[in-house]
């Protein structure tokens, strides 16, 4: 059973800017967007991505310290559920609106079930993540989980307490508060909304929905594989195993068609010479002349089951699988990757967004590229339900939530 719990959240005076003190996943931002963050002296970064040496951690810790005796952040009495809403245009032009809770998700043992992966994940051999967590023992980003109840949109359907808005530019950036309704929208934009819930028989309600089936994590494996980290050194620190750090932060919203929009993650290939990966492919897939990739092309990919290879000349061509090429391999466009180029050697690279994976290609840092064909809900479901994980970055779930709308106090770890 999956265990969502309430907590007293910390949040920003609401009398401070939500466009300067918000700021995108930590791990989505290049140095130029700390930069520009940064400019305002309380944006969440300085907390969620600290800059400097070594001590940079206690000094993250020191300065969260600091705003919570100024003020600058506010801790909240009460236990609350946080519903977050987010409204937007995607890609196709359809008008979506992704509506989830923030709570404290049960940290489980692989084993245990109930929170499980989606996909194989990358390695990612830096502790700053958990070293933030020692230093400042709190949740600054959540993990993003897909519940595989149904119900939970219709639970969280009723407004909570208004806690504010804002709008994000296309580069996913805050740039104008907007607490009320969403106007209309321009292309990338997202308005993004905030409501707290405190009355008991709703926490009850949203909790029970939650618990009745498995969650599926889609953006933060390494943010819940920290979180288990930190229990377990808890624990044995304290010898306690009913802590906060027994917890972590999550989103959590509805694995359902109209709730989500999945963009898919293209291939980029190194470490071969483009003629001999070319007849690699050329094994598994028919491989045909295509005009210049644009946006539309996507969409033809997906009517006509076929992906695209990108070369360095800016050339690009269809790739159509065999008959029988894939028999016994699952109808993923990043698995039938992996069984063409098996034994080839090659290094992959992840990029998301069409023009940036033709801009690497034509660059000539790789060999050539792959754009592939975002993944289905129902295969998404599928593959939960058979207890199987994808290859790396077979999903992007977007808009990406904004960190800083709440921050989770954890269990410290004792000092010495």
């Amino acid at each position: 059973m999956v265990h969502l719990e309430p907590f007293p959240a910390v949040r920003f005076n609401p009398s401070l800017s939500a466009a300067e003190v918000l700021a995108p996943p930590y791990d989505v931002l290049s140095d130029a967007d700390v930069d520009r963050l940064q400019t305002h002296q309380h944006n969440i970064t300085h907390i969620d991505v600290p800059r400097g040496g070594p001590d940079r951690y206690s000094k993250a810790a020191a300065l969260m310290r600091q705003w919570l005796a100024s003020g600058t952040l506010v801790a909240e009495a009460p236990e609350s559920f946080t519903i977050y809403r987010m409204s937007f245009t995607d890609a196709t032009g359809q008008a979506r609106q992704t509506s989830g809770v923030f709570g404290g998700l049960a940290v489980v043992d692989p084993a245990q079930g109930g929170v499980l992966p989606h996909e194989r994940t990358t390695p990612k051999a830096s502790t700053d993540r958990l070293d933030l967590t020692v230093a400042t023992a709190a949740n600054l980003s959540a993990v993003w989980v897909l519940s595989l109840a149904s119900g939970l949109t219709d639970a969280l359907a009723q407004p909570g307490e208004p806690l504010g808005g804002v709008i994000c530019g296309p580069d996913g950036m805050p740039f104008r508060d907007d607490a009320g309704a969403p106007a209309d929208l321009l292309a990338g934009q997202v308005h993004h909304q905030v409501e707290r819930v405190t009355d008991p028989a709703r926490i009850a309600a949203i909790k029970a929905v939650i618990g009745s089936d498995d969650v599926l994590i889609a953006d933060g494996h390494h943010r819940y594989g920290v979180a288990r980290q930190y229990k377990d050194q808890v624990r044995a620190a304290t010898g306690r195993n009913d802590s906060a750090a027994e917890y972590a932060l999550a989103f959590v919203n509805e694995l359902s068609a109209d709730q989500l929009s999945i963009e898919a993650i293209h291939r980029l290939y190194s470490g071969v010479e483009a003629a001999a990966f070319e007849a690699k492919l050329a094994e598994f897939f028919d491989i045909a002349v295509a005009p210049a990739p644009t946006p539309s092309m996507l969409a033809q990919m997906e009517t006509s089951g076929r992906l695209v290879l990108l070369r360095q000349d800016s050339s690009a061509a269809w790739l159509t699988p065999k008959p029988r090429a894939f028999q016994g391999v699952r109808a993923l466009d990043g698995a039938y990757l992996e069984h063409a180029l098996s034994g080839l050697g090659v290094q992959v690279t992840y990029q998301h967004g069409l023009s940036q994976t033709q801009a690497e290609v034509t660059s000539g840092r790789y060999a050539a590229g792959i754009v592939i064909r975002p993944t289905s809900i129902t295969e998404i479901i599928r593959t939960a339900r058979e207890g199987l994980l994808m290859p790396p970055k077979s999903t992007f779930f977007s808009p990406k939530l904004l960190t800083g709308w709440v921050i989770r106090q954890t269990a410290p770890l004792p000092t010495a």
